[in-house]
């Protein structure tokens, strides 16, 4: 099994959260969107979304995350019951993770990073872009097409009511999140389920984004669950190795000299 993924895509922390939670083997390979190598000619002929992450099993691809999930929570049941029996997701659990799923971090997220380092970030792969476009011909009108998205997530980045909603969605996700954690420890039950491995990384990229303050700390019940699924091996694995303390400057200044350097050098 080949996982296609990276440590600041929000999908490939769910999807890597679940395979360690499971325990299942699998082969990684990173794909940086931010430096571009979801443009290389092999992913994208693969996947021409560009999107991370990509999960392959033999010749069997999935590129939807939720799928993904499901696909790697069967093969775990398999294993531990021998083909029978399978004590799948109940439908509370499959509730919350399509739920979670429905808030889109993309434009929360570059909204609230200043706007010097997105605006060179989009720059870098506009012409990382371009550059693949001249290199593989056959693949020039999805790469097209990827090239006017890029434009259009510009433009979008200038309407403050993108962010409004994005903000007013994820405000009611928590709320609702609050409630239910008042009730019993984990998500969908006193137990860890594959809601929670939705909802990590949520609760991640809010604090990575300085932002634990507002959406976090300011509801108790979230707060106290944040600090109790942190203490996972699977979280500490997954998102606390790269993002923890100094580790966040660590990972992301590692790509930001890739960016300037590469921009400098002009070599896309």
């Amino acid at each position: 099994m080949q996982l296609y993924h990276h440590p600041f895509s929000l999908n490939s922390q769910k999807v890597r959260l679940t395979l360690e939670e499971k325990g299942i083997d699998y082969t990684s390979h990173h794909v940086n969107p931010l430096t571009g190598k979801n443009m290389d000619a092999f992913f994208f002929s693969m996947n021409p979304s560009a999107k991370v992450p990509v999960f392959q099993n033999g010749s069997h691809i999935i590129y939807d995350t939720i799928e993904i999930i499901q696909y790697i929570e069967r093969i775990a049941e398999k294993v531990s019951s021998g083909g029978n029996n399978l004590n799948l997701s109940s439908r509370e659990v499959i509730g919350w993770m399509h739920k979670i799923q429905e808030w889109d971090a993309m434009y929360f997220s570059l909204f609230h990073v200043p706007e010097k380092y997105r605006l060179c970030v989009s720059k870098f792969l506009r012409r990382v872009i371009i550059a693949r476009m001249a290199e593989s011909p056959d693949l020039a009108s999805a790469y097209h097409c990827k090239l006017r998205q890029a434009y259009d997530t510009d433009d979008k980045l200038k309407n403050a009511d993108v962010l409004r909603r994005s903000e007013n969605h994820l405000v009611r996700l928590l709320d609702e999140v609050e409630l239910k954690l008042g009730e019993t420890s984990y998500l969908a039950g006193e137990e860890f389920s594959l809601a929670d491995v939705m909802l990590i990384p949520v609760l991640a990229r809010i604090e990575l984004l300085n932002l634990e303050d507002e959406y976090i700390n300011s509801r108790p019940n979230i707060a106290d669950y944040w600090v109790l699924v942190k203490q996972r091996p699977s979280y500490k694995k997954v998102i606390g190795k790269y993002f923890d303390g100094w580790r966040r400057r660590k990972t992301l200044l590692k790509t930001w000299c890739f960016i300037r350097v590469r921009s400098m050098l002009r070599k896309y």
